[in-house]
């Protein structure tokens, strides 16, 4: 995963073409990039973001943002009273309970 100004981007490999290929993840603009070696992937990754932001500033309009930190989540019912019930057992918000599991199953 590369990182650079507050967004991500993920990386294959075309075997047939024998180049590395990667898009900036998390946007709905599309900011893709290339390389053959490690480094020409990463020049190429932060160039292609720093060119994006520079038409974005040119044009007058406002860059996409990766990852607001806020997403709608669809649950059946029960697990939502699961949910709730279990976080006031354990004296937290529900919003507070999700963060910590999902956390934790990241690790």
């Amino acid at each position: 995963m590369l990182r650079y100004k507050h967004y991500s981007g993920i990386v294959e490999y075309d075997d047939h073409g024998k180049i590395f290929t990667g898009e900036v993840i998390g946007l709905k603009d599309v900011i893709t990039f290339q390389g053959r070696t490690a480094e020409e992937l990463e020049r190429s990754f932060r160039e292609s973001i720093d060119f994006y932001l520079e038409l974005c500033a040119r044009d007058g309009a406002s860059p996409d943002r990766p990852f607001s930190g806020r997403f709608n989540l669809r649950i059946s019912p029960e697990l939502h009273r699961r949910i709730a019930e279990t976080a006031v057992r354990e004296r937290k918000s529900q919003n507070q309970w999700i963060v910590e599991t999902i956390e934790k199953s990241l690790d």
